[in-house]
């Protein structure tokens, strides 16, 4: 079964153009592919040339609607959520009336870095206020593992960069924000002895304390090489350069080896 279409390059509109004034939108995502690879980020921002999308995370989607309903009955009664109450989190879900622009995909919580001229996104899960008006970013995880949660910097980087990117977006839009974040990860249960037609989670809050200072300096290196004409060099931790160079070896191989046989042939 298909699951989409891929046809790069993007359209113009969604490229950044150098002799352009206008801002150019770059997501959260946007950020972390160029702090992956930024060869992969010039293709994609600059090129037009996106890496595959991977298969959509329906099950997760699913968990994310489900979680955002429940918390937003507390936000509407401006009660804490029992599992905040569980881990000693003494907060409410926040209410703003700009909440469901900030969740929504490809609008969220938006500001212009004018040096860059890069007007920066970022769709949050949900944002929870103590009794001091701090902002706590809050995302939600869904996975299914046979191991604990393991939290180390190698494991979850990616997870605190994204919480720490919505940090820095609250706090650019004027709001008190707290360096402690949560995340809602929620695990899928394999030892039930059959299915019946559900899926149980165990559910558990993880903090985690951010530090933003590097998003700004990370900003400003993904302006700088957006304007360059140099595509730079492959991510040695990247698996589609990888793919890409070692599917080139073979295709010239295999060109040369084919040229060296017509030659052979016509020779005979």
């Amino acid at each position: 079964m298909k699951m989409f279409n891929y046809d790069p390059p993007k359209p113009k509109k969604y490229r950044f153009d150098p002799k352009s004034n206008e801002p150019f939108k770059l997501s959260r995502s946007g950020l972390e592919l160029y702090t992956n690879c930024p060869r992969c980020f010039y293709l994609d921002k600059r090129l037009g040339i996106a890496q595959p999308p991977g298969y959509p995370f329906t099950l997760n989607s699913a968990v994310d609607t489900l979680l955002k309903k429940e918390f937003d009955i507390h936000r509407a009664g401006k009660t804490a959520h029992p599992l905040m109450q569980k881990y000693g989190i003494d907060a409410v879900p926040f209410e703003n009336k700009n909440l469901n622009s900030w969740r929504e995909n490809f609008v969220g919580i938006q500001f212009l870095h004018r040096p860059s001229n890069l007007l920066i996104t970022g769709a949050v899960d949900d944002i929870w206020a103590d009794k001091d008006d701090n902002l706590m970013v809050v995302d939600y995880k869904a996975t299914s593992t046979e191991r604990s949660t393991d939290t180390t910097e190698e494991k979850w980087g990616s997870y605190f960069r994204q919480m720490e990117i919505y940090q820095w977006l609250l706090r650019q839009n004027g709001f008190k924000v707290s360096n402690t974040g949560y995340f809602v990860y929620c695990n899928g249960r394999k030892d039930k002895k059959a299915f019946d037609g559900k899926l149980e989670f165990d559910i558990e809050i993880v903090s985690h304390v951010g530090d933003g200072n590097w998003v700004e300096k990370t900003i400003v290196q993904a302006k700088k090489s957006l304007v360059s004409d140099e595509i730079p060099e492959p991510s040695e931790s990247c698996d589609y350069c990888k793919y890409r160079e070692a599917a080139e070896k073979v295709e010239i191989k295999s060109i040369d080896e084919s040229n060296s046989t017509q030659k052979q042939g016509t020779l005979l």
